[in-house]
């Protein structure tokens, strides 16, 4: 099959620029790393091949929504696709998985997360797998803007299962990420194709605005702009949003508000009336974008300054689709920036709480350690995320080895008579199978193995324990269920120096956090200069424009700079214990790091039900680091 067949399968005429150079490497039997601005079709780069490779493309996908749109796209064109996530019944992921086993299903779409999956990681063994698809590729780099720990462990994955290609997507990758994903496959320079970020019909502006109310003035101007048509505007906060989509529609521009503090079929409805037109505008947080493939979005407005140049270039990526005229308007102000390093300070661990791990790690009694992170997160109050990355350093730094993810308990819920799971085998297999029922606690509905005592009185491993369940589920006998994920690790290292490394460790972090927040201050320096803003941004992706682009607000001569930030609130005329004395008194120790992150609203696991106390989030729009000045200062630490 040739590629012009498998294009009219698609019922395309020709390529986009770039696809056809990676669509080759794939057929060639190479890898690649596609760069492609958003929207350019990075998604055909590996539909196309999955049609002519003899097994399973497995496609790791950040979203849900964006995941169910690709599989609907496929299986209109008729081509044998399917998702795994957690809105599928067990009976629809069972068929599935039975499809990708027995080489009927052609690509297979899932989140990173279910590769840490015990059982599904024993049924990819089971597939043929011809290629690896990583979406949001930039993701495995630490030098990236949006660094996901469980996408560190791709590469080790694609080893394993020995599957002897990668296509790596993105449309985000500076040459530094680039070249740090490609390493960590293995890949060569000449595996990656950039197809240019220059979009000219994306006119980019920015709108200086002092304070909140001359924001509100400038968004109605960025909307009364011609050309008219859909638009999506996007805010820091769920609350930003709904006073947005208020504003708007009061101004005679019907709008609603999308954020992830919206119920699932609220947001479903929302972003479906938005994509069919009934709806044509959505104030949003961060979390309406992914999977919006909706090609005549007209304007992208940014109320608020996004988190980098990188999350702006994916949101303004979205407008324009169709080739026509599409304006991305910036409305810059400085107000507001501090609610934004508020989230990056939130992902900081406290020395203590890193010097409690290491603590740990040095005096566990043996070489295995057993982590489960949602009580690990809770214990060290350190959010999920930094907790993951905390655990990645320690792996780069050879002090822990992942060994295997399993879960701390399964239970199982017979849909047959027990005696026929065992009627169907003789001698030792029946033996087996009647020691795993009798080992198993009845309970009103579900009954629950005691996978050692059944490993110790059958000597089994437990992946037979597991391979007998999952067999018996695919036979319709039984429906399975797990518990919580336990990570085990091989601590190879455990005569550290805990407090040496709490402090490199914590260093780290603190050099991590001054990134993140030189990412926020580089968009408003963008916004500030007086530089074409496509030169600037090609550039800064390393693709720099020969020339202005003519029509950004700065080759256009109506761009002005930014005005000051407003002044930050004197903490010397407030008391604690008027801000905030209740949840002080509350407290079992006086951590000033700890009272700042509820004063400024930043989520933490311990602060997970103080949202409605008096004082949460008081002073949100004010420096995090003065923040805790002042509450030491006022806890007389200072």
């Amino acid at each position: 099959m040739n590629t012009s067949e498998l294009l009219g399968r698609f019922g395309f005429t020709g390529f986009r620029y770039g696809q056809e150079q990676v669509v080759d490497r794939i057929l060639g039997g190479a890898s690649a790393l596609a760069v492609f601005p958003t929207g350019a079709g990075k998604s055909l780069c590996y539909q196309l091949p999955a049609l002519a490779l003899p097994g399973v493309t497995l496609v790791i996908s950040p979203l849900i929504a964006l995941m169910k749109d690709q599989e609907d796209f496929l299986k209109g064109k008729g081509i044998p696709a399917a998702r795994l996530d957690s809105t599928l019944t067990r009976e629809e992921s069972s068929r599935i998985i039975g499809e990708a086993i027995s080489g009927r299903l052609k690509i297979l779409m899932v989140s990173v997360e279910r590769l840490r999956n015990e059982i599904f990681r024993q049924q990819l063994q089971r597939m043929h797998l011809s290629l690896l698809v990583v979406d949001e590729a930039h993701c495995i780099s630490e030098w990236g803007h949006n660094f996901r720990p469980d996408y560190l462990k791709i590469p080790e994955y694609k080893a394993f299962y020995q599957i002897p290609q990668v296509l790596l997507l993105t449309a985000t990758a500076t040459p530094q990420v680039a070249q740090d994903i490609c390493e960590k496959f293995g890949m060569g320079e000449d595996s990656t194709v950039r197809t240019g970020f220059f979009r000219p019909n994306l006119h980019l502006q920015v709108m200086p605005a002092a304070n909140f109310g001359e924001k509100r003035s400038r968004l109605l101007d960025a909307m009364r702009q011609d050309p008219q048509g859909p638009a999506i505007v996007y805010t820091t906060l769920q609350k930003g949003a709904e006073g947005i989509a208020a504003h708007l529609a009061e101004n005679g521009f019907p709008c609603e508000a999308y954020h992830a503090g919206l119920d699932p079929d609220t947001r479903a409805s929302i972003q479906n009336r938005f994509m069919e037109g009934s709806l044509s505008s959505v104030a949003a947080t961060i979390a309406f974008g992914m999977g919006i493939d909706k090609s005549n979005i007209r304007k992208v407005i940014h109320f608020d300054p996004p988190k980098s140049i990188e999350g702006y270039s994916q949101e303004i990526g979205r407008a324009g689709r169709d080739g026509e005229v599409s304006i991305c308007t910036l409305i810059g102000s400085r107000e507001g920036i501090h609610t934004l390093e508020n989230f990056v300070y939130g992902d900081t661990p406290s020395k203590e709480s890193i010097r409690i791990l290491l603590a740990e790690i040095a005096s566990h009694p043996d070489r295995q350690w057993e982590v489960r992170q949602y009580e690990l997160s809770k214990t060290l109050d350190m959010r999920p995320l930094p907790l993951k990355t905390l655990l990645v350093y320690l792996e780069l730094s050879g002090i822990i080895k992942p060994l295997r993810v399993f879960f701390e308990n399964y239970a199982f819920k017979y849909e047959r008579p027990k005696e026929a799971l065992a009627s169907s085998f003789q001698g030792e297999r029946r033996a087996f199978v009647e020691t795993i029922i009798s080992e198993s606690a009845d309970k009103k509905v579900w009954s629950y193995p005691d996978m050692q005592a059944i490993c110790e009185k059958t000597g089994s491993p437990r992946d037979r324990i597991l391979t007998a369940l999952t067999w018996f589920e695919e036979q319709g006998m039984i429906t399975l269920k797990q518990g919580r994920a336990v990570d085990v690790f091989e601590i190879l290292q455990p005569s550290i120096d805990v407090a040496a490394l709490t402090d490199t460790l914590f260093d780290l972090f603190n050099r991590k956090e001054r990134t993140e927040v030189g990412r926020i201050h580089s968009i408003l320096d963008l916004a500030d200069r007086n530089a074409c803003l496509a030169q600037a941004l090609s550039t800064y992706f390393g693709e720099p424009l020969p020339s202005g682009c003519g029509v950004c607000s700065v080759c256009r001569g109506t761009h002005r700079p930014l005005p000051p930030a407003p002044a930050v609130k004197d903490l010397s005329t407030l008391r604690l214990h008027d801000v905030a004395g209740a949840f002080v008194s509350k407290l079992s120790t006086r951590d000033p790091r700890l009272i700042a992150k509820f004063l400024c609203g930043i989520p933490s696991p311990s602060l997970a039900r103080t949202r409605k106390e008096q004082g949460f989030a008081a002073l949100e729009t004010e420096p995090f680091h003065q923040v805790v000045a002042w509450c030491e200062r006022e806890l007389g630490q200072g």
